[in-house]
């Protein structure tokens, strides 16, 4: 059946929706994919619009396992399985009939960042683009840069669009944005890792910041991207790392790690009754701390760790982990960073946010 005599796709109301998702998000939390993908198909055969499917369905169930994982109602394994059904989903949509479309615009290339492992929203993006008429190359989760810039010389893309939801990788980012451009390739950025009002995208001299696919595919609608001026080092983009701080924090976050690790026994003494689990786990939120410690060195933005460590907190208190241990780690941080002006400063920020922010009524941070 051909387009141009098929039934125009309806666009149901917010109820219709609503209804949907929920229907969705019972077969994702079940781990039933069968179901999840019925759901799906069975929208897609009533005449759903595709894109809506993906955005106000599939992507609103997505948007639910990550608040279920935060509040502790599901586990780390639980999150990844509806991860999973939800990709099997975004899958069993991209065959059906009613989203096949014939590339009628430019070529674009979509990936997320190297290191960055949650593809799902870069795969949204590929989607929608696709449905908008784009000739898409996906390239998935974990792309390392020469390899990306290995497949833009193949391909000639008109643009990249780049995928980042962990702020960590935006070091890294930020080396892949710089490499696109040297080949002449603008770049689009998008996650959770560039800001809600995209700050780090345009800290990191991305030519377009988009918070969502559905805007990702109307700005590249919009037209061309700006060509990519490349008469600029990384460094004139971020002048504060000549202090050196951030290559001397990665360089030894192990040892910072490793030391304030032993010393917190004495700086919180409830550490000694925990046992083996929970031990690793306090090393896993320290190796977490110097990463995100690192980062906001490297954008020079204080802001950006203060708001980790408050999640961090009630990401703890959910658990059921108390959240004064905190607070003794950042200043053991500083103390073995003494030496370091801004990372000292940033962390006494992250102290000075723990004590002063606002409690709901269930005891964690507002």
């Amino acid at each position: 059946m051909s387009l141009s005599t098929s039934t125009p796709p309806r666009l149901p109301c917010g109820a219709e929706f609503a209804q949907l998702a929920d229907q969705l998000w019972h077969g994702v939390a079940a781990g039933d994919e069968y179901a999840a993908t019925e759901i799906v198909l069975r929208a897609l055969d009533d005449g759903i619009e595709p894109e809506s499917v993906l955005l106000d369905v599939i992507a609103a169930v997505q948007g639910k396992v990550g608040e279920e994982w935060a509040a502790n109602r599901i586990s780390v394994a639980q999150e990844h399985a509806a991860t999973s059904i939800n990709e099997r989903a975004v899958a069993a949509l991209a065959l059906h009939p009613a989203a096949r479309r014939t590339p009628t615009l430019g070529r674009i290339t979509v990936a997320c960042v190297d290191g960055e492992w949650h593809a799902l929203p870069a795969r949204m993006v590929a989607e929608v683009l696709k449905l908008r008429g784009w000739q898409v190359d996906y390239l998935g989760a974990q792309v390392p840069a020469p390899h990306l810039i290995s497949h833009l010389h193949t391909t000639k893309a008109d643009a990249v669009a780049l995928s980042s939801s962990i702020a960590t990788r935006l070091p890294t980012a930020h080396a892949a944005i710089t490499a696109c451009q040297a080949v002449g390739v603008p770049v689009l950025v998008g996650g959770a890792a560039f800001g809600p009002d995209g700050r780090y995208a345009r800290l990191l001299g991305a030519e377009a910041w988009a918070p969502d696919a559905r805007t990702a595919a109307d700005r590249l609608a919009g037209g061309p991207l700006p060509r990519p001026q490349v008469d600029h080092q990384q460094m004139d983009d971020l002048p504060h790392l000549a202090d050196q701080e951030y290559t001397m924090v990665t360089r030894n976050s192990d040892n910072l790690v490793r030391t304030v690790f032993h010393a917190l026994e004495d700086a919180f003494p409830a550490m000694r009754a925990y046992d083996d689990m929970q031990r690793e786990r306090t090393a896993e939120d320290l190796a977490h701390i110097v990463e995100f410690l690192a980062t906001a060195l490297y954008l020079g933005d204080e802001k950006l760790f203060t708001w980790f460590i408050t999640w961090t907190a009630q990401i703890l208190v959910a658990r059921g982990v108390p959240a004064q241990s905190l607070p003794p780690a950042l200043n053991l941080f500083a103390r073995e960073l003494k030496d370091f002006p801004r990372a000292a400063r940033i962390l006494q920020r992250g102290v000075e946010a723990l004590t002063t922010a606002p409690r709901t009524t269930t005891g964690k941070p507002a």
